[in-house]
């Protein structure tokens, strides 16, 4: 195991993998991810795998547009298979004033490039003929809707990562994020028995993707994405946030957990 790095991702779900490919992407070489069990073995596994491009935000939108078009390359950069079925949504309006947001969904998806179609309720019942029309006004197709296999597009983002230069430990539990009087960050190799330290360059980012349980439960949910974060806090089990000292990150805190 290295015991320095550039990057240290913490978590290696379909987020922190993610992140780790961007990472080398944008042509970043020291960066290691570090999962305290196996990659997916937390939230990931058992996620549906749903993917569609509608959201509120069209900053979110455009992103779930490039994140679909991104599993073609992941996998033929990886060789790994990511489960996609892309089978297409339909979205039903039962009210004037839904069918009217569908519509400015629709016309905000043409300005992002974006691939849906406003249909009336008989088109959308020919397609799927236990519709009931006199519950609707009319509906939005999303064509890049679908699915995918969560384990296996996980294991595509960790497989291109390394093809691009990163390292990844499994069995291994960070157990907090404050450094050390030498800079160091404290980690745990369960693989080895032996206390091992993960330290970033004073330039770098300390990327958490898994948000700590309050209590002492084991954490299930991830929180950041952007690869450009540092954050400062400490994960040991069963501790709220912290932020270290000396450090003003410029976004909001989080509020506290208990």
């Amino acid at each position: 195991m290295k015991a320095q790095a550039r990057v240290v991702v913490v978590g290696g779900g379909v987020v922190g993998c993610s992140v780790l490919y961007h990472l080398t992407k944008a042509g970043w070489k020291d960066v290691v991810l570090v999962e305290r069990d196996r990659l997916t073995s937390g939230s990931t596994w058992h996620a549906a795998g749903g993917f569609h491009t509608l959201n509120g935000d069209p900053n979110v939108a455009k992103l779930q547009g490039y994140t679909i078009a991104l599993y073609d390359e992941l996998e033929k950069l990886s060789g790994q298979a990511c489960g996609l079925h892309r089978s297409g949504g339909i979205l039903l309006a039962d009210s004037p004033e839904r069918l009217e947001w569908l519509k400015m969904a629709h016309a905000r998806a043409r300005y992002l490039g974006l691939e849906t179609e406003i249909i009336s309720t008989a088109e959308a019942k020919k397609m799927h003929p236990y519709l009931e029309e006199k519950y609707f006004v009319g509906a939005m197709i999303d064509a890049a809707d679908g699915n995918l296999d969560p384990e296996g597009t996980t294991h595509a983002y960790a497989k291109s990562a390394r093809i691009n230069g990163a390292e990844i430990y499994q069995n291994c539990r960070v157990t907090d994020l404050k450094p050390r009087k030498d800079g160091n960050f404290p980690t745990s190799s369960t693989s080895s028995r032996k206390s091992t330290c993960a330290r970033s360059a004073p330039a770098s980012c300390l990327a958490p993707t898994r948000r700590p349980a309050s209590r002492g439960a084991p954490s299930r949910r991830h929180g950041t994405s952007a690869p450009n974060c540092c954050r400062p806090t400490s994960i040991a089990s069963g501790h709220p946030w912290k932020w270290a000292t000396g450090i003003s990150p410029s976004w909001p805190r989080p509020a506290s957990s208990g």
